[in-house]
């Protein structure tokens, strides 16, 4: 599965984006989906995932009660909804799926998406 993101772009604090993950190849709808997001100079970390239901999903505590994911399986698309944006949440985010169970580990995704930044000015 090919997958593109976008919705990145420069917000201020308190602001809100959506970042969206388009996906094309293989059976979408059969791909568990995640964000993974990483700063300047710090790891990789996990944001958020759903299952390929959209009956499970899971949040890094930093962003629980800020972001949703959801899909849309009929166009092939994830999304990432982010209210209230801090400063720290500034980073390139990229879309990862996997066609096992939904993770929130970054090794259990084999396909990944170019990043999109996201900037949050303060």
């Amino acid at each position: 599965v090919q997958l593109q993101a976008s919705g990145g772009g420069l917000v201020q604090a308190g602001g809100s984006l959506r970042l969206s993950c388009a996906a094309s190849g293989r059976t979408f709808s059969r791909a568990a989906v995640g964000w993974f997001r990483q700063a300047p100079g710090k790891e990789r970390e996990f944001v958020a995932s759903i299952d390929q239901s959209a009956s499970s999903t899971d949040y890094a505590d930093s962003v629980k009660g800020r972001f949703a994911i959801s899909r849309d399986n009929a166009k092939n698309t994830v999304y990432l909804q982010m209210n209230s944006l801090k400063a720290e949440d500034t980073a390139v985010y990229r879309c990862v799926a996997t066609y096992g169970t939904v993770s929130a580990t970054r090794e259990s995704y084999p396909y990944w998406g170019q990043g999109t930044l996201v900037t949050v000015s303060s």
